[in-house]
């Protein structure tokens, strides 16, 4: 199939090139703007009794607006909230929001707006007064456009004001995110292009990954533009979509490119060059994005439309890069031919031909891991192993103002407002309770009230003051003195038993977020199941072995483990925090599912290359030792340059003021570094050679399946000539 692909580009490329762009140009041209239309919303799992109850109350009595904006306001030494002017003017600042800005704000609350229960909204200093202002909307997107039409509006004369909340940590949130991805651009093009540079030696040659970089995030944008057509898209796919989109396509171009100037030095021609390229390193690149894709589509067996949308935009951005790559890249190299090497310096883009490649450094390093493989491996395994143990006390959390960096004004003005108002908080903990009479909802709500760990009673929300007509459903909220009890808490209202006819539901932000977290355990096992069947299915067609796809798994989790381990090291226990400017605290388990599924896919990607060239030279005769050393060799430099390319992308995420973008960006870096060097370049060749031939082997009726639908294919062609440290791999 490959070598077939590879002579009807030759034919069609011009066709190919022009059909491509013009596609791909339509699709970003659909998709510019779609950052508007992304949501801050989806992190929740939809099957539990939580997101069950928040339906029912705001079915009942419209979207909970509580929290939406709080305005803190601080007087100055020698004031009070209570002095005359002051009083006047917050009257005023309260009655114009009510007026002007009707279709932005649906209620506001506070010390000046006459309500009952005023002091509520004072400290006993009478220094702070806080005001609570509910936004039209469905408390998504729209409301945070109304937020930003309001936001500058909220001054009283002589008065410091903050603004706090639950739309306005969420609009902090995602323009951090927008600031960070530009940062990206600006940094990681510039520095993947210098790299790309040194690596290929002339300008042409580094510009056709980044050509291709650049296609798969334009078509891209189309693909999501659809999507928030017809589903809810987080925010945070659009730097999934940058980071994974970018970096893999540049990556797959960076294999093209070398294979088809590797071909080349060996003196091919050009159609002859291209279509051995498409052959070898176009099959490889199919193998590599069918795997990740399959490890990023099992996130989508989670209830959360953000793990859902970050997952649909990485498969998009994948597939293109992918698709792109076996395709117009080859068709331009096509159009260029041998001028590939152009515009150069002559000491960096001199071509290398396989007997210099057989004698690199690469192809020494591999030799001198097999001399004593069980001393390099078994080491190494113990190590890799080690690092996972800070992982273990791990606790994790939802999206908080902690994920912004200190010193952020509006996480400034959260904490300000929990530290001055501990009985209140902007994501309290609720009970929705349907089915019962007065009397029964008193017995339910004294019970709950008995409940440790709370700021106060339950108390009726701002919110919920009218029911819908015939609805039965009464709802109830109380603070959290500290997350760290928001477990035992939820346990304990859950074991309250009402009578029959009257249910409860424990809901709420903490709820939410605790049931999202129970939700991605359960079925994390899944999803675990669907890496390793998916890769040993994969790597089973591809070589016919039923032992380098158990090696892969192992060594993959190896690499997972490592990350994993760091970010606990780092995130949780907060080693380097202040050179890294985050603050420690629990885990956001959603990303880390996602940066699972991805380090998986990634590190499996880079086995298959790897492997591939070893399969290549044992399908021409080659012995287990040579064909490790071979395959080392001839992609030593090439998975180290495509590492390092992603390691660049990733690192401008680590410059970002978001701490889940850092987690993405370290763990990655982490995970990439030991694949590419430690893992890839001394722990593979060690265990192969101890496992020796019984690498390749597999039962015999599988064997026999392999022959019949096995996807192998390879250059036939004379068998390389001898390294010059062919007499070291005789081990």
């Amino acid at each position: 199939m490959f070598v077939w692909l590879g002579r009807w580009i030759h034919h069609a490329r011009f066709t190919v090139i022009a059909g491509f762009v013009l596609a791909i140009g339509l699709s970003g041209l659909f998709g510019l703007g779609y950052q508007d239309r992304l949501s801050a919303q989806g992190y929740f799992d939809d099957t539990s009794e939580s997101v069950l109850g928040t339906k029912l109350a705001d079915a009942t009595f419209g979207r909970d607006f509580d929290g939406d904006v709080i305005a803190l306001f601080s007087t100055p030494p020698g004031r009070s909230i209570t002095d005359p002017e002051i009083e006047a003017a917050g009257k005023a600042l309260t009655q114009r929001l009510l007026t002007e800005f009707r279709t932005e704000i649906k209620d506001v609350t506070g010390y000046w707006n006459g309500s009952l229960v005023k002091n509520r909204f004072v400290d006993d200093s009478k220094t702070h007064a806080f005001m609570s202002i509910g936004l039209q909307g469905t408390g998504d997107t729209d409301s945070v456009e109304f937020y930003h039409r309001i936001r500058d509006q909220l001054t009283i004369p002589g008065v410091d004001v903050q603004v706090a909340g639950r739309v306005a940590v969420a609009d902090a949130v995602g323009l951090t995110l927008q600031h960070d991805i530009e940062r990206m651009h600006l940094i990681a093009l510039p520095l993947v292009a210098i790299v790309l540079f040194f690596v290929f030696g002339g300008v042409v040659a580094a510009a056709l990954p980044l050509i291709i970089g650049g296609l798969t995030i334009a078509g891209s944008w189309g693909v999501m533009r659809l999507l928030t057509e017809i589903m809810q898209v987080n925010q945070f796919a659009d730097a999934v979509i940058q980071l994974i989109g970018l970096g893999l396509a540049i990556d797959y171009g960076l294999f093209m490119v070398s294979r088809f100037r590797e071909e080349i030095a060996e003196g091919r021609t050009v159609e002859d060059a291209v279509r051995t390229a498409v052959a070898t390193a176009g099959r490889t690149i199919t193998f590599s994005a069918t795997i990740i894709v399959v490890c990023v589509a099992g996130v989508l067996i989670f209830p959360m439309n953000f793990l859902r949308s970050v997952a649909l935009g990485a498969l998009a951005a994948v597939i293109l890069a992918a698709v792109l790559s076996i395709t117009v890249l080859p068709a331009l190299l096509c159009v260029l031919g041998r001028r590939v090497d152009a515009f150069g310096l002559k000491r960096f883009s001199r071509t290398t031909s396989a007997a210099q490649i057989d004698a690199s450094f690469w192809s020494r390093l591999a030799t001198w891991s097999m001399r004593r493989p069980a001393l390099v491996a078994y080491p190494i395994i113990a190590v890799l192993l080690l690092l996972i143990v800070p992982f273990f006390g791990v606790e994790f959390t939802g999206i908080t103002e902690k994920y912004l960096p200190p010193g952020n004004e509006t996480r400034s003005a959260q904490q300000d407002f929990d530290t001055i108002f501990p009985t209140e908080r902007t994501n309290p903990i609720k009970l929705v309770i349907t089915g019962a009479d007065r009397q029964i909802t008193g017995q339910i709500v004294a019970a709950a009230d008995r409940t440790p760990g709370l700021t106060g009673q339950f108390q009726k929300p701002i919110s919920a003051g009218i029911a819908a007509e015939g609805a039965n459903v009464r709802v109830y909220q109380a603070g959290l003195v500290d997350p760290s009890v928001t477990d035992d808490v939820i346990a304990r209202l859950r074991s309250i038993t009402p009578p029959a006819g009257t249910t409860i539901y424990v809901t709420g932000m903490p709820a939410l977020e605790r049931d999202s977290i129970h939700g991605i355990t359960d079925r994390l096992p899944v999803l675990l199941a669907i890496l390793v069947i998916a890769s040993f299915v994969m790597m089973f067609l591809a070589f016919g072995s039923f032992v380098l796809p158990i090696k892969a798994t192992v060594v993959s989790g190896l690499s997972l483990t490592a990350a994993l381990g760091f970010l606990a090291y780092v995130f949780y226990d907060g080693h380097g925090a202040g050179l890294l400017d985050f603050t420690p605290q629990p885990l956001s388990f959603p990303v880390l599912v996602i940066m699972i599924a991805i380090i998986f896919g990634l590190s499996t990607d880079y086995e298959i290359f790897l492997m591939s060239r070893m399969a290549e030279a044992r399908n021409r005769g080659a012995p287990t030792p040579e064909a490790i050393r071979y395959g080392t060799a001839h992609t030593g430099g090439i998975i180290t340059a495509a590492a390092l390319v992603l390691i660049v992308v990733t690192g401008a995420f680590g410059l970002s003021d978001l701490v889940l973008m850092k987690y993405i960006a370290y763990g990655m870096i982490v995970a990439l570094v030991l694949d590419a060097t430690i893992i890839r370049m001394l722990l593979v060749p060690a265990i192969m050679r101890i496992l020796g031939d019984a690498c390749w082997w597999a039962p015999r009726w599988a064997m026999r399946l392999h022959q019949r639908i096995g996807l192998a294919e390879f250059e036939t062609r004379p068998e390389p000539a001898e390294p010059t440290v062919t007499e070291e791999v005789s081990l």
